[in-house]
């Protein structure tokens, strides 16, 4: 069983738009949404949700106001002002450190795990998925990541699928390190412009030092030709194969807006090309085409 990932130096790049394309070539595989701070994986391959959990990380603070004597000096001992001045706990503000729970002089304060989000495995037309939904304004985002490529890969096991296909979180942050450990294959996503072409070269940087190999897909081809070629350049002067590129059209919103993938929606302008991507990529992993 082999694990890819599909990453980029930033969002907008069009990373979920083909990984979803790949997720509909190749034999059975688990498919894993990683970016769980913004997931939209789902938007093209509808889900039916079979098993939903809910995923704590870290704790937070609750006061007891039958034990609480208003003494303040846990609202005074705070540095994140995360207790009102009717002595309840502001949760976005708590970060759970314990110190009120520690200097509290009638333990009127104790600590609780935070719920931050939900994790879930569904159904799609192409296979088993795991994704999640953090909480909004929850953290410890690398923690759920975690969490939902360990699922995928032992639902890969246990289904006896050869390949997890995991749609990374952009930029070069906690989820995604959570995203490239342990994995096989990286496929970096780049689009022409100023911005992506500086971040394509900060995640390839990332995921060289963890050791991981690394190939690329250009998108958007056609509205910066000067920028295409440096990012041609930077690919072959650091040995990152090209497994294809796509050029800048409208298909892909329209395919997202019906629910599909762009080789489903446009399966004579488009299909090939993602079964060339496919084909490239199955060769380099040694997977069944």
């Amino acid at each position: 069983m082999k694990q890819v990932v599909v990453i980029s130096g930033k969002g907008g790049t069009g990373k979920t738009s083909i990984t979803a394309a790949l997720a509909g070539v190749g034999p059975q595989k688990v498919i894993a949404d990683c970016d769980v701070d913004a997931a939209d994986l789902h938007l093209i391959l509808d889900p039916k949700v079979k098993l939903r959990e809910d995923f704590y990380s870290g704790q937070t603070a609750t006061i007891n106001t039958e034990h609480c004597i208003e003494c303040g000096q846990c609202a005074e001992q705070c540095r994140f002002n995360a207790i009102s001045v009717s002595f309840e706990i502001v949760k976005e503000k708590c970060e759970g450190c314990g110190l009120c729970e520690f200097i509290c002089p009638t333990q009127a304060v104790s600590m609780t795990d935070r719920k931050c989000g939900h994790r879930f495995v569904s159904n799609t037309r192409f296979g088993t998925m795991v994704h999640a939904a953090l909480g909004i304004g929850e953290e410890n985002s690398g923690k759920l990541v975690t969490a939902v490529r360990k699922t995928a890969r032992e639902l890969a096991e246990a289904e006896k699928a050869k390949l997890v296909l995991v749609d990374g979180s952009p930029g070069i942050g906690c989820p995604v390190i959570a995203s490239l450990t342990d994995i096989d294959f990286c496929i970096l996503v780049a689009e022409p412009t100023v911005s992506a072409v500086h971040d394509l070269k900060r995640v390839h940087e990332l995921a060289r030092h963890f050791e991981v190999p690394c190939t690329a897909i250009l998108n958007k081809c056609g509205i910066n030709e000067s920028l295409e070629n440096e990012i041609r350049k930077y690919c072959r002067e650091n040995e990152i194969l090209i497994l294809g590129e796509f050029p800048y059209d409208t298909t892909f919103s329209q395919a997202q807006i019906h629910g599909k993938t762009v080789a489903e929606f446009a399966p004579d302008t488009f299909g090939p090309t993602v079964r060339n991507i496919w084909s490239r990529m199955a060769k380099t992993l040694e997977l069944p085409d």
